[in-house]
């Protein structure tokens, strides 16, 4: 059974971060908030929570899952970063974006798109969000939380643990997070591709 944290969205408390963090690194699959819907999240090493993250939104392995970093700087330590989209990335983050870029050495290969070898890495605006990673300091392996058969994620955290809370270690709740998701473009090819339209403003990658 998940516990329940209640998290201020513009302060958040340091105990109770703490707490999730120690749930993550327990090797814990989570509910979290992001600035653009609710996401699961788990540790970066963490082979069983992916499994149950994908479980939980019924994905296969053709659906990869994002990684969630504190910052630019953390951001080029897993995703290779091109001269030629570097201060575009940079101006728009952090932000409602979803970036797919080159891989580096540190993503795991089952992390990787198995062709390509990219990875998809956001940086999120969300107070709580990046307390809780400065508090993991690494990224979190994560994914939205839409669940199978439904085209409107849930936006409480409340509902979220009365749904989900048998097959989570932790909901954190910082209130309502919205319906809109991230913008994803893909850097890997020669051209930005702007694979969904989303909360992120796409006009200066175009």
């Amino acid at each position: 059974m998940a516990r329940y944290f209640d998290i201020h969205p513009d302060n958040p408390q340091p105990r109770l971060i703490a707490a999730i963090a120690d749930i993550v690194r327990a090797n814990g699959v989570i509910a979290y908030p992001t600035d653009s819907r609710y996401a699961l999240g788990c540790q970066l090493g963490n082979t069983d929570g992916m499994a149950r993250i994908r479980s939980i939104r019924q994905l296969d392995d053709r659906h990869h899952l994002t990684l969630m970093c504190r910052d630019f700087a953390q951001l080029g330590q897993f995703a290779q970063v091109p001269n030629r989209i570097f201060r575009a990335i940079k101006a728009a983050t952090p932000g409602s974006y979803t970036f797919i870029l080159p891989a580096t050495k540190e993503v795991p290969r089952r992390l990787q798109h198995p062709g390509k070898k990219t990875v998809g890495v956001r940086i999120p605006r969300h107070v709580a969000t990046q307390a809780l990673l400065a508090e993991l300091g690494e990224p979190l392996v994560s994914s939205t939380l839409l669940l199978p058969g439904e085209e409107e994620p849930m936006t409480q955290g409340w509902e979220i643990n009365e749904q989900l809370g048998q097959a989570l270690d932790a909901v954190a709740d910082s209130g309502d997070c919205g319906t809109e998701p991230t913008t994803v473009i893909d850097f890997s090819g020669e051209e930005p591709e702007i694979v969904r339209r989303g909360a992120g403003d796409t006009s200066i990658f175009e």
